[in-house]
């Protein structure tokens, strides 16, 4: 008989959230209990090629500073970065979402881990191969590719099921969704056919397509849904503010920048008009951004950790387009390429990294039988997560050293380790209030 929960204090502190939740009972890890939920599953698989990568692109930067380990490549270990951070685990957190919050979303009964495990485990093995060819041999990468890539396809495929199958009158949020799922997998599979093909370039490109076109507009088709609504339950003083043409706004920055992404491959993106205009636009669009942090309660999410990562994750968000609209009109001047890369680790990594360690977190402590609430670790984790960011960004700039990566890096893998290690020891045990799930 499974333990009844306690109610949720509303805008309790985080200690009185950890009080009303009893202790985890220690219980047997078992390779089983990660079927038990989708979640489960996704979030275990996710973790792996997170922790993998990170460990990888650590040495990558190791090595080139200090000539340790002699790594040689056979892809550009730009793009081998580039491609699994994007397409790598990204992905397969979001299966742990589609398929928990999904079915919920769309009013349809969600699909057992077994059905979803043979497109988890494409991509699993499919990104170790990646990571694996890209120092021993350009076909066993592609080889790696083209499996996430079939894979990926297999993952949405059985949403768009769920999708069409849906009668409830909203279904915006998860529409973006199934239609970022599909872009996302046709650029992973033309990363494999372009290297095939010798096109480097295009391959970088599909690579920033997917970054825009999918993993940011799924992101902020989440954000717009989920952080006024977990905002209104911890703060009730605010109100679930979320008009859809902010939506609209977040959906077409993304699109300026997958744009742009095609401009630069075509020649034409290095015009000085369409740098004052691109600057111009995302200016605008990152300035109503940081506004719109401000707006969901950022300042008043403070008192409560776990939401205070997601609005200081979504800051990121604005921030970086800032970054990168500055350095448009710095180019457009005449000055040098300062601050782009550090515009796209200030999305990638301050966005996309701090949502991430928000929201799995947020979905593993509930789906765990565990309290709402990020404790000292988690807190610390986050903190050190927006170290490794600042140091990116600043490791961008022409006149610091590769040190600065190498640090960033080292933080990265540290941070994602630490948070990994202790998710994947409760993927394997079961619920600590004794429900099931």
């Amino acid at each position: 008989m499974s333990k009844p929960i306690p109610v949720r204090p509303v805008g309790a502190p985080d200690a009185a959230i950890r009080a009303a939740r009893p202790e985890p009972v220690p219980t047997p890890w078992r390779w089983s209990n990660l079927w038990l939920a989708p979640h489960r599953l996704a979030f275990f698989s996710g973790m792996v090629v997170l922790m993998a990568s990170g460990l990888w692109w650590a040495a990558v930067q190791v090595d080139r500073v200090t000539g340790w380990f002699g790594l040689g490549y056979a892809v550009s270990p730009t793009l081998t970065h580039a491609a699994v951070m994007t397409l790598g685990f990204m992905p397969l957190f979001f299966s742990g979402f589609l398929f928990t919050a999904g079915p919920k979303w769309l009013g349809v009964e969600g699909p057992d881990a077994r059905v979803v495990t043979p497109a988890l485990l494409l991509q699993v093995v499919g990104w170790m191969l990646w990571l694996a060819g890209a120092h021993l041999d350009l076909s066993v990468a592609v080889a790696g590719a083209l499996l996430a890539s079939a894979g990926l396809g297999l993952q949405y495929l059985r949403f768009w099921r769920l999708l069409l199958g849906s009668h409830v009158e909203d279904k915006v949020h998860a529409t973006v969704v199934a239609l970022g799922g599909a872009l996302g997998t046709l650029c992973a599979a033309g990363v494999a056919l372009a290297l095939l093909s010798d096109a480097g370039p295009v391959a970088l490109a599909l690579v920033h397509t997917a970054l825009w076109g999918f993993i940011v507009a799924t992101y902020v088709a989440v954000a717009h849904r989920m952080i006024p609504f977990f905002t209104s339950g911890v703060l009730p003083m605010i109100e679930i503010w979320r008009p859809f043409w902010v939506l609209w706004l977040m959906l077409g920055a993304a699109v300026l920048e997958l744009i742009s992404v095609w401009l630069l491959v075509a020649g034409w993106g290095e015009a000085t008009a369409w740098r004052v205009v691109r600057g111009a636009l995302e200016l605008a669009a990152g300035g109503v951004l940081v506004w719109l942090a401000w707006v969901w309660g950022l300042v008043q999410s403070l008192k409560f950790r776990l939401l205070a990562m997601l609005h200081l994750g979504f800051l990121w968000f604005g921030l970086s387009l800032i970054l990168s609209g500055s350095s448009q009109w710095l180019l457009a001047a005449g000055g040098v390429p300062t601050l782009g890369l550090g515009a796209l680790h200030a999305l990638t990594m301050g966005f996309l990294g701090s949502i991430l360690l928000a929201m799995v977190t947020r979905v593993s402590c509930g789906h765990s039988g565990r309290a709402l609430v990020a404790d000292a670790t988690v807190w610390g984790l986050f903190w050190a997560l927006q170290v490794a960011v600042v140091l990116r960004i600043a490791g961008a700039l022409p006149w610091v050293g590769g040190v600065w990566l190498a640090l960033a890096a080292g933080v990265w893998a540290v941070v994602m380790l630490v948070w990994g290690g202790r998710l994947l020891n409760w993927y394997g045990r079961p619920r600590a209030d004794g429900r099931p799930g």
